[in-house]
This record gives C-alpha cells, sequence and structure tokens, in this order.
C-alpha cells in the first residue's frame, strides 16, 4: 500500500457538529459552556433522583442555561431501572455489556429491543445520539438519551437497553412491545457523543460535541447517498457526519443465501485475482446498469470464471471516505479521491457507496447486496478474500479528524508515545494497537462476522506485520497472565508471538480460512519468510517479485534464485516447516507498475497526482525493453509482448499460489504511474473494450496458461519438489548453469495428467538451441513459445493450424533440440512417438 508525499494523511475537516432540536447554536446566557468547537454547545445531563419529581430537565452547564424537559422516570415495578425516553417513544433499560455494539433482543430475553453497548476506559459520560435519515441530511439529532453510569456502566463498558413503548397497551410494561413497533427503532440511525478530558499530550480527545461512530457498528450511513458526492461547500462536505445502522429483528433481516456453503478450496489449487469493486465495471465499455458496484461485479463474473479464476481477493470494502484527499488535481483538471480505500472508518460494515441499493433501509439494501456477490462468486466457484486494513484508520495522526476511535478511546485503540504523539509504523499518521487485549478483541470479533454473517473465506491482511508488534503499555502479565524475566519491551517492539496473531490461528472459526500476510510495513519492519505462521498463515512473496522481475528483464545473478521462485521459495518457508501453497507468487499489484508499465517504463510517471512525481516507489526493477513510454518501435513492441508473456508464464508454472492483477491479463496500462491512489478514472478501470479488442491476444494466453496449469497435477504441488520430481537443465539436460552470469534456466517435471512437461527461460540478448532430455519411444511436442506470433505463442489443441505449426519444428524436434530466441520461454510437453 502506498499513500502521498510523506505519508502523511492531509489534515481534515472535523466531523459537522450536530445541534438537537430546540437547541440554538447561540447560548443565550453569558456562560462560556461553549465547547472546544465554537459552534457547538457543551451539553450536561442531570437528572434529579427525587421520586416526588419527574420534571427532570437538560440544561447547559451554567445555572443560567435555557433548559427543555429531557425525559420522565418510570416508575419500576421491578429492580430493573427503567425510563422513558424524552419523546416518549422508548424505554430506557439498563441493557447488557456483552455483546459489544447493536443488539436486537426481538427472538431471545423477555424484553423486545436492541441493546447497546459501547467500550470506553477513560470517558466520564456517554450519550446515546439517535437520527432520523431526514435529521441526519439536515444535521440535527432526534433525540440524545444520556445513560447512567450506576445502572448503564459495567466496568469500562457503557451499555443501555431501548424497548420501543407499546401502543394501545400498558406503558409501564416494555415486555408488551410487539415486533412490528421495532420498525420505529430500526428505520433509526444512531451515534454516541462521550465526555471526559480532553488532553492530547495525554491521549485524550473526549469531546461532546462529536457525534461518533460505534466500531461496531454493521452498517455506516452518511449524510451524503452517492460516491464522490459533495454539496455547495466542499470543503465542508468532504468529512459528514458518519451514524450507524440500528439491527431490525433477525426475522427481518433474512437473507436467502440458497444453500451457500464454503467451497474449500485447497491453497494450492487457488489462482487469485486482486480486484477493486469500483474500478472493476465503472469503466463506460462495462454496459452494466449500476457501474461501479458490488450487483455490477456480479454481472461480470463470468469473466473471471472464463479466465480460470478461482478466487477473487478485493481490494478494500470496509467502509471509507472516497473524499478523503479531496483536492482540486490541476495536472487532470479533477479532483483526487481516495479511491484504493486504504484507510478505513469502519471495520464492520461494508463500503455503503459500492451498492447500487446505496443507504436504501438504512443500510440493510447494501450488506445484502454484498452477500449477493458473494453468493453469486460461490455459485460460479470462486471464493471471495477481503484485503483489510488493521494497521491505521482513517483519522489520522493528531490533525485528523475526530469520527470513532480516538473520540472513544484513543490510547487503548492506537500506539502512542508517553506525550500522547502517534506512532506511525503505517506511514498513514497513526497506528492501530492491534496487540492491546481490548483490540485484538474487536479485531477477532471482526473477522468472524464477515466469516459467519458474510460468508467471507479469508483475509489479506495489509502491512499485516503491524500486528505483530508490541502495544502502547505493553504488560505481559496482562497479555500472558504472567511476568517475563528481564522483559524490556518497548511499544512497538515486534514481537516473536504475537498475542493477536495466536489469537487469530487458534480461533475455531478463523482457522479455518485463508489468511494471507503483507509481512512487511512502513516502519521498516520485513518479515517475508519469517511471519508468525502457526503453518495457517500465508505470504504475499515480495522476494518473489523482485527476484522474478530482475531475472526476466536479463540482470546477471539472479538463476539461483529464480529457481528458488519456480519451486516455492524452500528457501524461505521450508525451514519453517510451510509448504509452497503458503507463498502467494505475484509480479505486480495494485501499488507499482502494472504488467504492461513493467515492460514500457524505467520511471516512474507519477506527475498526475498532483505531488511532483515525489510519491511512489522509486526502484520498480522494470525495463522498457530499449525505448521509453508506449509509442516505440515494431521490434521494441513486439519485445514487451514477450516478456509480458515470459512473465505470466513463470507465475503459472511455479509452485505456489498465483496472484494476477485486475487488467493484467488484458495489458492494462497506467501511463508509467505506479501510485494511483487518488484517481477515480480510467487510470483505474478495467476497460472491457479493450478486453474485446481482435487484437487483444494477451487475453487468449492468458486463459490458456491458466487452464495448463490448473490441468497439471505438478504445477500445485503438496510439498516441495524432490529431485526425483524435478530435474534442472541448461542448454544441455541436467547440466544446470548458477553461475553469475547465467541467464538460462529450464526444469522438467513428471506430471500425473501430462506425463512429462518441460520448461525453459532464455534471458539472454541472444538466441540459444537448447538440447531437450531423451525420452526413448516419446517426443517433445511444443505448446507454448512467447517469441511466436499469436495464436501460435500457445498450441492449443483447438488451433486450426496447430499440425502446420508444430511440423515446422519437426528437423530440431527429430533432433531433440528446440531453437529459442532472447527473451522467450517455452513449455513442452512429452508425448508417446506414435500419439
Amino acid at each position: 500500500m502506498m499513500v502521498g508525499v510523506g505519508s502523511l494523511r492531509p489534515v481534515a475537516a472535523k466531523p459537522k457538529v450536530m445541534l438537537m432540536d430546540g437547541w440554538s447554536e447561540n447560548c443565550n446566557c453569558n456562560c462560556k459552556c461553549h465547547s472546544r468547537n465554537s459552534n457547538s454547545l457543551s451539553l450536561s445531563i442531570s437528572r434529579n433522583r427525587n421520586n416526588n419529581n419527574n420534571n427532570n430537565k437538560r440544561s447547559c452547564t451554567c445555572t443560567a442555561g435555557v433548559s427543555v424537559e429531557s425525559e420522565v422516570e418510570v416508575e419500576a415495578e421491578s429492580t430493573r431501572s427503567r425510563r422513558v425516553s424524552s419523546s416518549g417513544a422508548f424505554f430506557v433499560l439498563d441493557g447488557m455489556p456483552q455483546p459489544l455494539g447493536p443488539t436486537s433482543t426481538s427472538d431471545h430475553g423477555k424484553v423486545k429491543g436492541v441493546n447497546f453497548a459501547l467500550y470506553s476506559s477513560r470517558a466520564s459520560a456517554v450519550s446515546l445520539c439517535l437520527f432520523t435519515l431526514p435529521h441526519l441530511h439536515a444535521g440535527r439529532i432526534t433525540e440524545v438519551i444520556p445513560l447512567d453510569p450506576d445502572t448503564n456502566r459495567t466496568g469500562n463498558v457503557w451499555h443501555v437497553l431501548l424497548s420501543p413503548c407499546p401502543t394501545n397497551t400498558n406503558t409501564n410494561n416494555p415486555t408488551n412491545t410487539k415486533l412490528e413497533e421495532l420498525e420505529e427503532l430500526e428505520h433509526m440511525l444512531y451515534g454516541f457523543q462521550l465526555d471526559g478530558d480532553f488532553c492530547p499530550h495525554q491521549g485524550l480527545y473526549f469531546d461532546s460535541s462529536n457525534v461518533l461512530l460505534d466500531p461496531y457498528a454493521k452498517a455506516v450511513v452518511v449524510s451524503r447517498e452517492a460516491y464522490g458526492l459533495v454539496g455547495p461547500s466542499p470543503s465542508a462536505d468532504c468529512w459528514p457526519q458518519l451514524a450507524g445502522m440500528i439491527p431490525s429483528p433477525a426475522s427481518h433481516d433474512d437473507f436467502d443465501w440458497q444453500g451457500d456453503r464454503p467451497l474449500g478450496l485447497h491453497h494450492k489449487d487457488l489462482i487469485i485475482y486482486e480486484m477493486h469493486i469500483r474500478g472493476y465495471t465503472n469503466h463506460d465499455s462495462s454496459n452494466v446498469r449500476h457501474p461501479g458496484t458490488y450487483a455490477s461485479a456480479v454481472q461480470k463474473l463470468d469473466h473471471l470464471r472464463e479466465l480460470g479464476i478461482n478466487c477473487i481477493e478485493l481490494m478494500p470494502c470496509h467502509e471509507f471516505n472516497e473524499l478523503e484527499y479531496f483536492d482540486h488535481n490541476p495536472v487532470m483538471g479533477q479532483h483526487k479521491m481516495n479511491f484504493w480505500g486504504y484507510s478505513t472508518v469502519n471495520f464492520f460494515s461494508p463500503m455503503m457507496r459500492y451498492a447500487a441499493a446505496g443507504h436504501r433501509n438504512c443500510g440493510r439494501d447494501a450488506i445484502k447486496e454484498f452477500k449477493t456477490l458473494v453468493r453469486e462468486a460461490h455459485k460460479s466457484g470462486i471464493e471471495v478474500i477481503m484485503d483489510v486494513v488493521f494497521n491505521h484508520t482513517a483519522e489520522g495522526n493528531e490533525n485528523g479528524p475526530i469520527l470513532s476511535f480516538r473520540g472513544i478511546d484513543n490510547s487503548t485503540y492506537y500506539m502512542l508515545a508517553p506525550k500522547g504523539e502517534f506512532y506511525n509504523y503505517s506511514g498513514c499518521g497513526n497506528t492501530f494497537n492491534c496487540n492491546h487485549p481490548v483490540v485484538r478483541q474487536f479485531i477477532v470479533d471482526c473477522l468472524r462476522y464477515w466469516v459467519t454473517e458474510m460468508h467471507i473465506d479469508g483475509f489479506r491482511f495489509d502491512l499485516a506485520s503491524i500486528m505483530t508488534r508490541g502495544s502502547s503499555l505493553w504488560d505481559p502479565m496482562n497479555v500472558y497472565g504472567y511476568a517475563l524475566e528481564g522483559d524490556g519491551i518497548t511499544t512497538g517492539t515486534p514481537l516473536p508471538n504475537p498475542p493477536l496473531i495466536d489469537m487469530i490461528s487458534n480461533d475455531p472459526i478463523l482457522c479455518g480460512v485463508k489468511l494471507i500476510a503483507e509481512a512487511w510495513d512502513a516502519g521498516g519492519l520485513y518479515q517475508v519468510g519469517q511471519f508468525p505462521h502457526w503453518n495457517i498463515w500465508s505470504e504475499w512473496n515480495g522476494q518473489y517479485r523482485d527476484v522474478v522481475r530482475q531475472f526476466i528483464k536479463g540482470t546477471n545473478g539472479f538463476a539461483g534464485g529464480f529457481a528458488e521462485c519456480l519451486c516455492g521459495s524452500p528457501n524461505l518457508y521450508q525451514g519453517g516447516g510451510r509448504k509452497p501453497w503458503h507463498s502467494v507468487n505475484f509480479v505486480c499489484a495494485h501499488d507499482g507498475f502494472t504488467l504492461a508499465d513493467l515492460v514500457t517504463y524505467n520511471n516512474k510517471y507519477n506527475l498526475a497526482n498532483g505531488e511532483d512525481n515525489r510519491d511512489g516507489e522509486n526502484h520498480n526493477l522494470s525495463w522498457n525493453c530499449g525505448e521509453e513510454g508506449e509509442f516505440a518501435s515494431m521490434g521494441v513492441r513486439r519485445l514487451r509482448k514477450r516478456q509480458m508473456r515470459n512473465f505470466f508464464v513463470c507465475l503459472m508454472v511455479s509452485q505456489g499460489v498465483p496472484m494476477i492483477y485486475m487488467g493484467d491479463e488484458y495489458g492494462h496500462t497506467k501511463g508509467g504511474n505506479n501510485n494511483t491512489y487518488c484517481h477515480d478514472n480510467y487510470l483505474n478501470y478495467f476497460r472491457w473494450d479493450r478486453k474485446e479488442e481482435q487484437s487483444c491476444d494477451l487475453y487468449r494466453f492468458c486463459r490458456l496458461l491458466i487452464k495448463f496449469r490448473r490441468e497439471c497435477e505438478c504445477l500445485g504441488m503438496d510439498d516441495f519438489p524432490t529431485a526425483q520430481q524435478l530435474q534442472w537443465h541448461g542448454h544441455q539436460p541436467g547440466m544446470p548453469d548458477w553461475s553469475d552470469t547465467s541467464r538460462f534456466v529450464a526444469f522438467s517435471m513428471n506430471d500425473e495428467v501430462k506425463g512429462e512437461i518441460y520448461v525453459a527461460f532464455n534471458t539472454s540478448h541472444l538466441p540459444v538451441v537448447v538440447t531437450l532430455p531423451d525420452r526413448p519411444g516419446y517426443r517433445w511436442d511444443p505448446l507454448v513459445d512467447t517469441s511466436k506470433p499469436a495464436p501460435f505463442d500457445f498450441l492449443s489443441e483447438d488451433l486450426p493450424d496447430r499440425v502446420t505449426a508444430v511440423r515446422q519444428f519437426a528437423n530440431f524436434l527429430d533432433s531433440n533440440l528446440y531453437p529459442m530466441l532472447s527473451y522467450s520461454s517455452v513449455i513442452l510437453v512429452l508425448r508417446p512417438e506414435d500419439a
């Protein structure tokens, strides 16, 4: 993941301040009750506990403030505290401290309603805020319900149960509430106001003027309806008020999964496709009804199935603010957007504005739309993995907005220095305090939710090395249950047995899904091959990417490293007890060059990002094949086509799990921009018109090569290949050249389906004639030769001129030879002589 220059988020405007009905912006007295935000009033709630006085008031903090009726105590018939909200619409009861977040009690328990539970260790007062959707849009709180610290708090958890007051019945009895009467509550939204000390140098950011988003909210609704929509005053609307969905009775939230069950594909059989939901269908050429949405992605699943993909890795689909970087970009004549989404606002909610349904039905329809995508993907034999960003949040550093975690319990959720400064191992302004007991339980709860409720098949963890670092105020007694002798662990120290990774790895639900670590972070911690794994974690293999790029472009000294990559990187994973399929192999991903740009540009061209070309990786290990840029001579363009095919052959014949970046199958270009995080335009959109062009021969090559890999038993092995299964070759059989100047690597493998295959890479600038292994009674048939023009680069069985093409090699093959051009790769299959 990459962000802008300096890896710091721009200073963002605070969310809109919400004023409650009956209150104006200005206090009518001469008090000093104004909060830290001069545009809002700081309110406090007082309740008279005298049983003879039910006329309790809400007032400003001075005695001269104007007050309005707040709530009326309802006489309890039991020991449970019970009152009626100020609107008279709800009973307000003690509630329960578990589970955290909002929970419908309609299907169990005596009282029907919704329980709200919020963790905050330092808040002195908490109020539950309710919104109707029109009031959210108008910037008004519909109702405020203060929580009693005596009856609505257990330990560090604040909780309250709301039950709609029954109609035409005894209003003193919340057990009479009918399910249909819960609809008034389920059509509302909620947030919290917390009060306490505002002392940043102590890590405290309490401010009762902010309405904060519950970290456990299952859907987030904002006061704008569509993706990228801004009002007449963009600076004020970039951070709209956020509110959470209140859950419906379980019977109202039923989704028809149609018998959907986990596909349970083995890691070794996966072909992963890194995909961006909006970018996948937002180009005009997609010809879908709702471009850029979960619904339109369902319409385009056929493309993935045709290509041979059986696993999609969705770039961030948790709720984020696409206007976070909103600023005019004079280079492009557009506004910068947070397109990639690596800046999470809420980890339980799917990105609402990726749904064609928007926030209809308070976000419930968007959740169902996401579930539909997962269900239909499973029907197509495709698993769904989510890219999750538990290393930081959208609240940034001390200059960022107060949206949720920071205003609720800043010192719990973030890594802080002794004077309240934010550690920045993420490069994005803050670092999530992953190994704090409360935070790691939050992360596990979140992951479980996506598996059990949304049927997600696994997760790729962005900058996962942060999840191995010691938390703020590291306390081994609190973490392990016992003191460690000589423990000198400080905040951010890499831990050999991180509690969070331990919890995830041994969780009875999560241990059965795919877990993939991006095993590094922006603080310099690099753990590829060394990530704490419990024998179930896979890794994005960044070393595979770097070695393959250098060998394919003809750099000396990488023949041995390239051979390790072909075997699944045993140098990284075998010693730790892992298997080849713990290596997720990739050449290109969302950050960095696309496959086409990797062979077109020596330098990055990121001026369109508006940062004077300072952002993005400078060392791309790319080669332009002799001329810089897209407009090149015919010879250079032919060489680029070969090189793209060479990279793809390497991916498909390597042990481990291949991952393809969206668009690389047809040669998508971003014009040399290797950090397109801020572009909601053609740079990041899948070009369906390009894919459908008759001249797009790369797509055919990729599709057939994926099919070949899936047919070969030997290309997805359970374990690392042995000398009995794989033989290395040089220009002569059985004589590999591992010298520093070698640019030729070849191997043959026995295969239960194909019999035997021979694969060779010549990355020299000189052609070579290789001698093939002698197999009496058999002949070698060419299948792939990247030096040939399409469609002869892949001699599929249905190719009309296949026999003629093979005969052109007869003189060589009869002598057990094969000619290879410079920068080319070949695959030959052994067949019986008389076949």
